[in-house]
């Protein structure tokens, strides 16, 4: 029977007693999952992650995504290695090519696919115990690369963050969950496992093997209708961008123009009032408890294998979200999942 999962995922931008504070809280539930993000040039993950796992004894955690681009497969080996040290848990390594680098003076590794198949492999041995030695596309390294460090005594699986056909393909080849980043809809879920099936076949996995997950900014209130409200705001910033990669959604050009538009003019408000419900609830997790059990049932019922909310889970606070999440949400989909 497949295991179906929640978990919650945090922008790295907090104070370190912050981070901890978060940790204390989300370890009170029953999460399956606890993520942070890599996205510059806010903190990158493994720090938070580390202050955060001495304190998280139930569920596993992990970077979604780290991009090869900023990171070398030996560093991410080398951090993965000493965060399983302490995570209780368990951990994962989040992989994706990444988005806006140009903007933060990263240079982005070609072939990118290649870069993220090679870093995957290479994560792969080291961690394993065996040589690094590898003669790649993207990396050359020495045969006598070993990891110096103790090594993890449990397999640390692989996620691969994408919306793309190719790499979703390479992901059935070589890791464990697919990431669909920005998206609360389940009808992409089903594209998604098709492009990821080809990697199965062709490396001989079962189809299903690979795990859907997908996660967008939540916002969660006994008062609904603020939540959606924000929620509204926090879609009309990235709706332009991600509705371009779903190939389920069609939006009016001229309202993807209004909405940023106003966004361009700082009017929040405008923008946000362009929003229908349809539109939010495909691209955020918003609302009141009932809201968001609603919501992520139909993505476990569209084939999701994890569901992920992410921040900033709260209207004023993301605790007021969590604890919503931890006493009301978990126990219902637990309830509606057995």
């Amino acid at each position: 029977m497949t295991k179906h999962e929640l978990s919650i995922a945090f922008q790295t931008d907090k104070r370190a007693k912050d981070y901890i504070a978060l940790a204390k809280l989300v370890n009170q539930y029953d999460f399956d999952a606890v993520t942070v993000y890599c996205d510059a040039p806010f903190h990158p993950s493994y720090p938070p992650l580390m202050l955060m796992a001495q304190h998280i004894t139930r569920a596993r955690i992990g970077p979604a995504a780290v991009q090869p681009s900023r990171m070398h497969p030996i560093d991410i080996a080398a951090q993965t290695a000493l965060l399983d040290d302490v995570a209780e848990g368990g951990t994962y390594i989040g992989i994706a090519r990444g988005a806006w680098l140009d903007e933060h003076g990263v240079t982005e590794i070609t072939p990118p696919i290649t870069a993220i198949r090679e870093s995957v492999e290479i994560i792969k041995k080291l961690l394993a115990g065996e040589s690094a030695g590898y003669d790649g596309k993207v990396y050359q390294i020495a045969d006598h690369v070993r990891a110096p460090y103790p090594l993890p005594d449990r397999d640390i699986p692989i996620l691969i963050g994408t919306w793309g056909k190719k790499l979703s393909a390479v992901a059935g080849e070589i890791a464990d969950e697919v990431k669909i980043g920005g998206s609360a809809n389940p009808d992409v879920i089903p594209v998604i496992a098709e492009y990821i099936a080809v990697g199965e076949a062709k490396a001989g996995r079962e189809t299903g093997s690979v795990g859907v997950v997908i996660g967008a900014v939540s916002v969660i209130d006994d008062d609904r209708e603020q939540a959606r409200m924000m929620a509204r705001k926090a879609v009309s910033l990235y709706m332009p961008i991600v509705s371009k990669l779903d190939p389920t959604v069609e939006i009016d050009p001229d309202l993807m123009k209004q909405v940023q538009d106003h966004v361009n003019a700082g009017d929040d408000d405008a923008a946000a009032n362009l929003i229908s419900d349809d539109i939010l609830e495909r691209f955020a997790f918003a609302g009141n408890a009932d809201d968001i059990i609603r919501q992520c049932e139909r993505l476990f019922d569209a084939g999701a294998r994890r569901v992920e909310l992410g921040t900033p889970h709260g209207v004023t606070e993301s605790a007021t979200g969590i604890h919503i999440i931890g006493k009301q949400v978990i126990p219902a989909l637990k309830a509606y999942l057995s």
